[in-house]
């Protein structure tokens, strides 16, 4: 099998198992405490959260304090529905802030969706002549997870502080493999795209704001998100925050490489989005006339996507897709492949060999 979906997620690293595997123990261990509890195994549990809250926030910029989450989906509701105020985002953010949009009018707030260039980037043109004094809250992606442009986020900032604005940045394909700008005042990540465990991601959020919160309960993580914490999950993300760390250099210099090989052996296929400004492990192509759902099936031991992962099984085309220009047939004849960490360039070179010969076989020039 050939794993080439990293945007959807990444393979856990060993370390990060390791790290997981004492916080699982089971009655005769002393992993399994709750960290909200007071005595000796609760403490234990309390300070392995906060050995792993401290080394997810060291990925983050200074000035703010991490809260952890079921997700980054959750982060971003979070943000999104417990703040104040009108939203403004772009036309190819993921669907946890689109699908804000009704919950957010529900609550008499306007949410407006503005276009993006041809490369995928905001459009700050747009942004500009949007933003207004009642925006409160403007949402953008650092890195898009369907086609890998990179978006200005010091100048969506910008904007946001002449319109008197708050910036959410969705740092989810860009945590742990790059530097995260230090001007956003909500961050959302996501433990799984970086090594680590599915079911925990996070917020970060800068000193002094508040948000109303989404969960009532117990009152855990400073009243924001109730809920009991895993010691096993929390200490899986901090566990990969910190190999991300210590790799991001390692790590950047691989995908570099491995995108030098899949772009020459993809050399027959459109790219779609920006080469520049671009997450080099993402790699969106066309092929006009593919039968995508049939390169799958000819193709099955090599794992990778039609589209967004979230979207997949929906039927309906990529809204990224159609939010750069492509139309119904050239969304539906393009497919995205995501390496990184782990990837071989034996594999990438295996798996463009045998798609190009199935899309061959079918495409009719």
């Amino acid at each position: 099998m050939i794993y080439l979906d990293y945007q959807a997620t990444t393979p856990l690293a060993p370390e990060v198992r390791d790290a997981m595997l004492r916080w699982l123990d089971g009655p005769d261990g002393v992993g399994f405490g709750n960290p909200h509890s007071a005595h000796a195994m609760g403490r234990q549990a309390a300070a392995a959260v906060e050995l792993a809250r401290d080394r997810v926030a060291a990925l983050l910029p200074p000035g703010g304090k991490v809260i952890f989450t079921s997700g980054a989906t959750e982060a971003i509701n979070t943000v999104l529905r417990g703040s104040k105020g009108d939203v403004l985002t772009f036309a190819a953010e993921h669907a946890a802030v689109l699908d804000c949009k009704p919950a957010v009018e529900a609550q008499g707030r306007k949410f407006e969706i503005l276009p993006v260039k041809s490369g995928g980037r905001a459009d700050l043109v747009e942004l500009r002549k949007a933003a207004a004094k009642r925006t409160a809250i403007i949402a953008a992606m650092l890195v898009n997870n369907e086609i890998g442009a990179i978006n200005p986020m010091g100048d969506i900032v910008a904007i946001a502080r002449e319109a008197g604005a708050l910036v959410l940045c969705d740092a989810v394909q860009g945590y742990g493999r790059m530097t995260i700008p230090g001007a956003a005042d909500f961050i959302a990540v996501s433990a799984h795209k970086i090594h680590g465990p599915k079911g925990i991601g996070a917020l970060w959020m800068r000193d002094g704001l508040k948000l109303d919160p989404l969960l009532s309960g117990g009152g855990q993580e400073g009243g924001l998100r109730s809920g009991t914490l895993s010691p096993a999950l929390c200490a899986g993300f901090g566990a990969a925050a910190k190999l991300a760390s210590e790799r991001m250099q390692e790590d950047a210099r691989h995908v570099e490489a491995l995108w030098t090989i899949a772009r020459a052996a993809f050399a027959d296929w459109t790219l779609n989005g920006a080469d520049e400004a671009r997450w080099h492990g993402n790699l969106n192509l066309r092929l006009p006339g593919l039968d995508v759902a049939r390169l799958m099936s000819e193709c099955r031991d090599i794992c990778f996507s039609a589209g967004s992962a979230c979207a997949s099984g929906s039927g309906r085309p990529s809204h990224v897709l159609k939010a750069i220009g492509l139309d119904s047939s050239a969304s539906k004849s393009s497919i995205r492949l995501g390496f990184g960490r782990y990837t071989t360039p034996d594999q990438i070179e295996d798996a463009a060999e045998r798609l190009n010969a199935a899309a061959a076989a079918q495409v009719v020039k």
